[in-house]
């Protein structure tokens, strides 16, 4: 495992794959502790079991151990089942002991008050210092149902039963309580239920997964992400193992980081920057726990779809309306049937309504001829990806044939060895299933969806996931700048010299120059040309209009004079120092924005959108995780909301989005080449021009990254 070999990281071998386990507070009687001991006796765990409490010499047929002291050998990992104080006491002793993972379930640590936060940072220090994997605190514990071992607050009663391919990562313990009630449509490889994360994080876990054999499919849900270097390195790793990584994470509103902060003593991150990574990252994210498992079932086919598109055989007009709604306000394509294919259905089913996907093959009323039929015909056709049987009915309904229900099994068993796409039955009602078709259908890797839109949302994701393609992109490159001059030592750059930092890299700036002394801002205007802007030019000034020290539409040599002498009284008044910038007034064009920021962990982000007022008043932002691949800068600017604004329209010129796309990924080369000295870039506003007329970076401004307390210039 990549753990064992990484130096620094903490092995999560013992934790996952025990020889041993100790269970502190082992006791006869109902609790955590007899829940461990029996689940391990209903596994059939193959390792030693030492039940630790000095009240018993004996829990059932295993010998109980007075103290962690007093065990025969070093137990892989410690299941602490005591309170508070005595699981820090434990804990002190595992390094004398020779333990080498543990496992937490109590809160009251972290999340909690004084002593929890200090109790916590003294068992993280133990930890790290001797290489401890610790799960939780605060924490379900973990499942790995193929090495039959369970260090698992609740009783489980075999391993078989829920064994699989799918590896569960939740901060949360009733997200894990919830996915395993019920495995009828997918089992799991490994369950980890993280709590606080004190120490082994969801990152480490995740970095685990990605080595294990046993795990396909990857869930995570979190609140907060405690390793974002380490985190993202571990989703390229899943990524090129070819193994899908499904991730909800909450914390998407005030109410909801609040709660965050209480429960588990983290902070969540900003969620359009967390969707983007993923995204950059070929993660799936999926916003509701429907969409998460409806995920985890699709993946259960014998193979992936090879495009997004999908069709759907149905046996009602009515439903087939339905999905085409829903499938349009989700982005889920439903391609129509093509021409030939519509003629042989309609020649066979008889007439029906629409465009043949959804295809509503009740037609004559005989589902027996006319249901294989019509998956013969789809699961051929060229434009779409993957087949799907929808209908309704559920174990215990007092209508219908059950053996109608149970013959659509070998229709789509047919039909799928038939075909090269992947087959789905989906339940267009949500929860709706029938016990002994969702298993027979299973074993022959044909899952059964359940609702509309996350059962359709759930193929699109991973058919989506399966055709990922970011071709990577050369940085063009720069002319030796000197940003390192300009930018270095400084808390923000002005504009004056955040703009030769564009220029240098390429990028078309306003004409402009600085000024000491009227006669030399007028002799400036003379070679610009009016009309002009007066501008005060200081690092100390990032934001100059909210002071009016901005003039703009100065004329002619006696309105220059004048606004020289307004903005140096009110750079008097304000008590600043700065200096004097005359620029070009740049007339015409569209005001749109590029802005890079820097998150801790993830790295560099670009945003896209319309300039001036307009990105203060619109929440209508593309955004990228840097260095942008080829393509992105205009995907960029044709997904904002606003980017109609960018067509011809009655008579007026379509403006130069070729310049604009240029511009976006000359920014990311920029940063590409300077990141470790650039931390954000706000260029606003950017005028562009008619097509072929290019851009004007009108206003700039970056700022260096920050020093690290004791660094040295």
């Amino acid at each position: 495992m990549r753990d064992s070999n990484t130096p620094g990281q903490i092995d999560l071998e013992p934790l996952f794959r025990p020889g041993s386990i100790a269970v502190v507070g082992a006791s006869p009687n109902p609790s955590i502790s007899r829940n461990i001991l029996d689940t391990l006796k209903a596994f059939g765990f193959a390792g030693h079991v030492y039940p630790v409490n000095p009240k018993y010499e004996a829990i059932g047929d295993l010998p109980c151990f007075p103290s962690l002291r007093d065990l025969p050998g070093a137990p892989d990992v410690v299941a602490f089942c005591v309170s508070h104080e005595r699981t820090l006491e434990g804990f002190r002793q595992l390094p004398e002991i020779g333990a080498r993972a543990a496992v937490i379930f109590g809160g009251g640590f972290g999340e909690a008050g004084e002593w929890g936060r200090s109790a916590q940072a003294e068992i993280v220090q133990i930890a790290r210092e001797h290489g401890i994997a610790l799960c939780g605190p605060n924490c379900m514990g973990v499942i790995s149902p193929h090495a039959r071992s369970a260090t698992y607050l609740q009783n489980g009663s075999s391993a078989d039963a829920i064994t699989g391919n799918v590896g569960l990562i939740s901060q949360s313990g009733s997200i894990c309580i919830s996915m395993l009630a019920d495995v009828s449509r997918f089992g799991f490889s490994l369950v980890a239920s993280t709590g606080n994360e004190a120490v082994v994080s969801s990152a480490a876990v995740l970095d685990y997964m990605v080595d294990h054999d046993e795990t396909r499919i990857i869930a995570i849900f979190n609140e907060t992400i405690s390793e974002p270097e380490r985190f993202v390195a571990a989703l390229d790793r899943a990524a090129e193992a070819g193994k899908p990584v499904v991730v909800l994470k909450v914390g998407k509103n005030e109410r909801t980081r609040e709660a965050i902060a209480t429960h588990t003593g983290g902070v969540a991150g900003d969620e359009r920057v967390f969707s983007e990574v993923l995204r950059a990252h070929r993660a799936i994210e999926v916003t509701e726990f429907d969409e998460l498992v409806e995920v985890l079932a699709a993946f259960q086919a014998t193979r992936l779809p090879e495009k997004p598109a999908i069709s759907v055989v149905t046996s009602s007009g009515g439903v087939a309306e339905l999905m085409l709604d829903n499938a349009a306000s989700n982005g889920i394509e439903l391609p129509p049937l093509p021409d030939d294919e519509f003629e042989e259905a309609q020649r066979v089913i008889g007439a029906f309504s629409g465009d043949g996907n959804p295809l509503d093959a009740w037609g004559n009323g005989n589902f027996r001829v006319n249901t294989p039929h019509a998956l013969g015909l789809v699961g051929q056709v060229a434009n779409t990806g993957s087949v799907v049987l929808s209908y309704d009915n559920n174990d215990g309904a007092p209508m219908g044939n059950i053996a109608d229900y149970l013959a659509r099994i070998e229709l789509l068993e047919a039909s799928q060895k038939a075909s090269s796409k992947p087959h789905y039955q989906l339940s267009f009602r949500p929860g709706l299933r029938i016990a002994e078709q969702t298993e027979r259908l299973r074993a022959l890797g044909i899952p059964t969806l359940s609702g509309i839109r996350p059962g359709l949302g759930a193929i699109k994701r991973l058919a989506t996931w399966n055709t990922f393609e970011a071709p990577e992109r050369q940085p063009i490159a720069s002319a030796d700048s000197g940003d390192e001059i300009v930018i270095a030592g400084r808390v923000t750059v002005n504009e004056h010299d955040s703009k030769r930092v564009m220029a240098s890299h390429g990028l078309r700036t306003t004409r402009e120059e600085l000024a000491a002394t009227p006669d030399e801002a007028a002799e400036a205007a003379g070679r610009i040309g009016f009309p002009v802007v007066l501008k005060a030019v200081s690092d100390a000034i990032p934001h100059k209009s909210d002071l009016g020290l901005v003039i703009v539409g100065i004329e002619t040599p006696a309105e220059l004079a004048e606004a020289w002498k307004k903005l140096t009284e009110r750079l008097e008044n304000a008590g600043a120092e700065a200096g004097i910038l005359v620029q070009e007034m740049v007339r015409g064009g569209l005001e749109v924005f590029a802005g890079v920021a820097h998150h801790p962990g993830f790295g560099h982000f670009l945003a896209f959108g319309l300039g001036g007022v307009e990105v203060e008043l619109q929440d209508d932002v593309a955004l990228r995780k840097l260095p942008l691949r080829e393509g992105d800068a205009e995907k960029m600017i044709g997904e904002i909301r606003g980017a109609s604004r960018f067509e011809a329209y009655r008579g007026r010129p379509a403006y130069d989005t070729e310049s604009l796309a240029t511009c976006l990924y000359a920014i990311s080369d920029l940063v590409t080449a300077r990141g470790d000295v650039i931390r954000e870039i706000d260029l606003n506003p950017i005028k562009l021009m008619p097509a072929g007329q290019g851009l004007v970076i009108v206003d700039a401004l970056v700022l260096p990254m920050k020093k690290e307390a004791g660094e040295n210039s």
